[in-house]
Formats: C-alpha cells, sequence, structure tokens
C-alpha cells in the first residue's frame, strides 16, 4: 500500500517559487498555509494586497482533491483565474457568466483530475446538485473568499453565504480557510460560528 505523505512547509515554498515566483511566504501567509496543510480549519484576515489568494491556491497544488473557492465576485474570480492559467495552474471558475454547457464542461474537467481550483459564486449551491456532485469529485479544501459577506454584521451581507455551513456539509466537511481583508472581532466571531469552523487557526495581521 502507497503511504500517503503530508505536504510540508517546505513543500509549499518548492510551490511558491516554482509556480508563482516567490522567494518565501510572507508571515501570515505562512502560517495559513501550514495550518491548511495540517487539516485545520483557518480564518485569515490579510489587509487587500496582503497575499490572501496564496493561502489557498499553494495547498491547493499541494493536495490530492479539488480546491473550492467560493467568491462573491464574478471580477474577482475571473481576474484570479486568468492570473492562474497565464501560469500555467490547473483552475477554471463557474457562475452565471457561463452557459450551461460551458458550466458542465468544467465539472467534467474537474472530475476528470484536470483542475485543482474551482472558483465558483455562493448561488451556485442554491439549486442543483452541485455540492453532491463536487463532493463526489472529492474536495481536499474550502475555500470562503471575502468572508465577512458571511456575517449578518458585514457589511456586504449575501444571504447564499448563510447557508454556506451546510454546503461544507454536503461536500463532505473538507478543510476550510475563510479570507477577509476587514473584519471586526464580531464578525470574526460570526464568521467561525456561522461557517462552523473546528477551532479554527486565527491569523490576523495589518
Amino acid at each position: 500500500m502507497e503511504l500517503v505523505t503530508t505536504p510540508t512547509l517546505d513543500d509549499a515554498r518548492a510551490v511558491l517559487r516554482a509556480r508563482f515566483g516567490y522567494a518565501d511566504f510572507r508571515p501570515g501567509q505562512e502560517r495559513a498555509v501550514r495550518a491548511v496543510l495540517e487539516g485545520r480549519d483557518t480564518l485569515v484576515i490579510l489587509p487587500t494586497g496582503g497575499g490572501k489568494s496564496l493561502c489557498f491556491q499553494v495547498p491547493a497544488l499541494l493536495s490530492p482533491g479539488l480546491t473550492v473557492v467560493v467568491s462573491p465576485l464574478i471580477s474577482l474570480m475571473k481576474d484570479q483565474v486568468d492570473a492562474l492559467t497565464a501560469r500555467g495552474l490547473p483552475a477554471a471558475f463557474v457562475n452565471s457568466t457561463l452557459s450551461t454547457s460551458q458550466a458542465a464542461d468544467r465539472f467534467q474537467r474537474a472530475a476528470r483530475g484536470e483542475l485543482k481550483l474551482l472558483y465558483v459564486a455562493p448561488e451556485r449551491f442554491d439549486f442543483g446538485n452541485t455540492a453532491e456532485r463536487l463532493r463526489e469529485i472529492g474536495v481536499s479544501l474550502l475555500a470562503i473568499d471575502e468572508a465577512h459577506c458571511i456575517s449578518e454584521w458585514g457589511h456586504d451581507f449575501r444571504p447564499s453565504y448563510l447557508r454556506m455551513r451546510s454546503v461544507r456539509e454536503r461536500l463532505g466537511d473538507p478543510t476550510t480557510i475563510a479570507l477577509t481583508a476587514t473584519a471586526t472581532p464580531d464578525v470574526r466571531k460570526d464568521i467561525e460560528h456561522q461557517l462552523g469552523l473546528e477551532h479554527p487557526e486565527r491569523i490576523v495581521t495589518g
């Protein structure tokens, strides 16, 4: 039987250098990546421009299954996927700009193991069997971007985000990382509660 070894921080640094061109992680990034690689739920509050996306993109490339990134902003989703595919990294998005057949094609690519990151709008889980299809594919990591949207205290409240806890369960309870640029202590607590994060690693910088 083949032994599956957990990727180390050195493995993550090698991916960071080879695939993203950075010499090393910033302090907040390093703590987040380590926690995710150890399978721990993580809450990351990093200022805009602080490199939040690397906290899940690097572990995604080291994880055996798919990383599902829930993002509320179509433009941000497209920018991140464009940047990843420009580096030759296997990423795609599924949102309302796609036709049904285009979306189906991306799910099929994920099922064939051709994608490591799939960006999905939160509303996509409100209908159909999206969560169940992704669970069958095998989700290693769930990343909730702009996580302040989960909190009713958050300044961009989105009802679909309130259902993320049940989505997480339907995905098979993968390791979860929630990320945002700003969140008061009340909003942080609310994010953890709404997502059902288990004793999360909390990383707040800036």
